[in-house]
This record gives C-alpha cells, structure tokens and sequence, in this order.
C-alpha cells in the first residue's frame, strides 16, 4: 500500500526548501534568518569544517554569527541535495562548493510544530566529487 507516499513526497519536498533556506541564509549573510531556521533548544549541534563540534544553540548561532559577519565569509552553494526522512527528523546530504573546494554535507532537521527545523549541520572536504548517473549518490573520490 503507498498511502504514505503523498506525504512523503510532501516532506521531501518542504525538508529540501528548509535546506535551501539554510543555504539562501548563508549566501545572503542573513543572521535573524539563520536563527530562525534552528531549533529552538540546546539539543542542536554543529561542526564546521577542521573545528570541534559545537553543541547548543547559543553557541552554535554565536559560530554562525561570526562567520556570516567575518569579512572572509566564503560563498558556498549546495549542489545534489539528497533528502532522507524518519518520522518527524530527517537529514539532506548533499555537496557544498567553496570555490575550487567540495564538501560533503549533512543537515539533520527535526520537525517541530509543523516547520522543520535544523538540530545539526556538518559539513568536510572532500578530495574530488565524482557523480555517477542522476540515481547514484556523489561520492568522494581520492586522487
């Protein structure tokens, strides 16, 4: 039976606009935007890439603040989002560029009230992405 079907489809698709908000937040240096897109609890975490994880929401959007206010705040686009959903949490796996550089990435999301909400963003270099046809995932590639 595919009953569940329309509102996965659903979730997919508002979880994969949540994503892209976090981005748009990021690309725009929006700080109030980023803070609303988080959880509004301890519970959530954060690693950027070569620092420690960061947990709880008052440091992980005081990390947010001073990279989206630092001058050298890179411009980073998402590319091959991949959405996956459990019940009410769900995560988008996908790849960042920075320049030259790949990451691979993983927004975890929680939905609460309806909204889903990012509990944890972390992301890390990658040697080399190298896609395969549209239903495989990208994979990271060592050369």
């Amino acid at each position: 039976m595919h009953s569940n079907e329309p509102k996965q489809m659903t979730d997919k698709t508002t979880i994969l606009a949540a994503n892209a908000a976090f981005y748009t937040a990021f690309a725009t240096g929006d700080v109030e935007a980023m803070s609303r897109l988080w959880a509004d609890d301890d519970a959530v975490s954060c690693i950027h890439p070569g620092w420690p994880a960061i947990i709880g929401r008052t440091a992980v959007l005081g990390s947010w603040r001073d990279i989206l206010q630092s001058a050298n705040c890179p411009a980073i686009t998402c590319h091959e989002p991949h959405a996956i959903i459990a019940g009410d949490e769900g995560r988008v796996l996908c790849i960042e560029a920075m320049g030259s550089v790949a990451l691979a990435a993983s927004n975890h999301f929680r939905q609460i009230a309806g909204t889903w909400r990012i509990v944890h963003h972390q992301s890390s270099p990658i040697a080399h992405v190298e896609s395969g046809p549209s239903s495989d995932p990208p994979r990271g590639q060592i050369h």
